[in-house]
Order: structure tokens, then sequence, then C-alpha cells
């Protein structure tokens, strides 16, 4: 993919060095001269481009025409949905994610500004703080859709009540299917007659409604 990257933060540039990691072909527009120099030793298989990406030129050198995702990571909102707006409704990039560094911004972080995607770190956090409060140790690893189905992980604890029994065997909530199940670093796509031994990991998908019965099954 394609990938330009607003910001050459410390976000920014951790994400850039992820991003070639894996392959990717990454370009990061920074406009202060220490930042770019930090860059430029720490990422050295990125194009850096010492500019504003609020600006449409710089962008445009940037290969923004054939970008497939546009990151705008800066520490300012403001510039950040600049940079979106700009992305989205002037060069049409496919898929814009942008950051949010103020909560209380998260609100124009939407389709509407430019943004398919608004990370917003206190949210996510305070996610995780929920799901480890009513979940326990179930961790959910992706949502899905309006009625919020998701993805989720959990481990057959010693003494639940899906500890030695086969799939096939288990009262699982409606529109809930088991994904994989992970026993002793085997990862397995399981069948009817797959048991379930204290210390599995499972990936099920289920709706949000059957989370909490996923929970007590597996407690």
């Amino acid at each position: 993919m394609q990938i330009i990257i607003a910001g050459g933060g410390k976000i920014g540039a951790h994400l850039a060095s992820q991003l070639c990691a894996d392959g990717e072909t990454v370009t990061i527009i920074e406009q202060r001269p220490e930042a770019v120099e930090r860059l430029r030793r720490t990422c050295p298989d990125c194009t850096i481009i010492e500019d504003s990406a609020a600006n449409p030129l710089a962008l445009e050198q940037a290969g923004v025409h054939m970008a497939d995702v546009l990151a705008a990571v800066t520490g300012k909102d403001e510039v950040n949905l600049v940079i979106a707006m700009l992305a989205k409704m002037e060069f049409s990039v496919p898929r814009v994610v942008a950051r949010v560094n103020d909560p209380s911004n998260a609100w124009m972080f939407t389709p509407v500004n430019g943004v398919d995607v608004g990370v917003n770190q206190a949210e996510i956090l305070t996610r995780f703080i929920r799901e480890g409060m009513s979940l326990r140790d179930m961790l959910t690893l992706m949502k899905l859709g309006r009625d919020e189905h998701s993805i989720v992980q959990t481990t057959v604890n010693p003494g639940s009540k899906v500890d030695g029994m086969a799939l096939s065997s288990i009262v699982f909530p409606e529109q809930t299917i088991v994904v994989a199940v992970d026993h002793g670093g085997s990862l397995t796509v399981p069948n009817g007659r797959t048991v379930l031994h204290a210390g599995d990991e499972t990936v099920l998908f289920c709706s949000r409604e059957g989370r909490d019965t996923i929970r007590r099954l597996f407690a």
C-alpha cells in the first residue's frame, strides 16, 4: 500500500517504522527541522518531506493522488482535521485516519469532515477499562456493525462450565460462532467435536448481548 503519514512526532515515527517493517511504502510529511533529522535516522526506508501536511502542494509531492491511506497524526486537532478534509475532499484518498488529541473534539472527527476513522486514545483506554471490569479477561478484538457484534478472545478457566466439554455440548448464546481455539500454542479451526480445556485461548464471534453469557461460561 501507498501510505502517507502527516506528522513525524513520536506517534508518526513509530507508525512509520512499523509499516515500513511490514513492507508498506510510507511517506512522512513533517515541517520541524529537528524532527525531520530524527526521522531520517530512525526511518531510513521512508520518504520524508519537510513541509506542512496542511499544504496541498506538500500532499501532492507526497503522492497523495496515488495514496491508499493517509494518517493525520500531528499533535494539533485543528491541523489533523484540515489535513483530513484536504485528503478526502480535494484528493479523494480512499481511507483517512486522524488522531484525536483532545477528547472534547472527538465529535468533529467524522466522515462529514473527511475522517473515516478517528483514533481517540482516551476512548480506547476507557473501553479497555470497561471491558476489563465487566468482562474480566475477555478482550474485544473488533466490533462489527452498528449492532455491536464483536470478535472476542477469552481463556478457558480451570473448573469453568466449558472446561472439558466438546463445543457441540455447550449451549452458546444465539449468533455465537467459535472461530478458533489455541491449545498449547497450536491454533486450530474447531468443529463440534473439539474439546475445550483449561488454558485454551478461544476466539469467538458474538453479539453484544451474548458477551456476558460467554464470560460466565468461561469464568
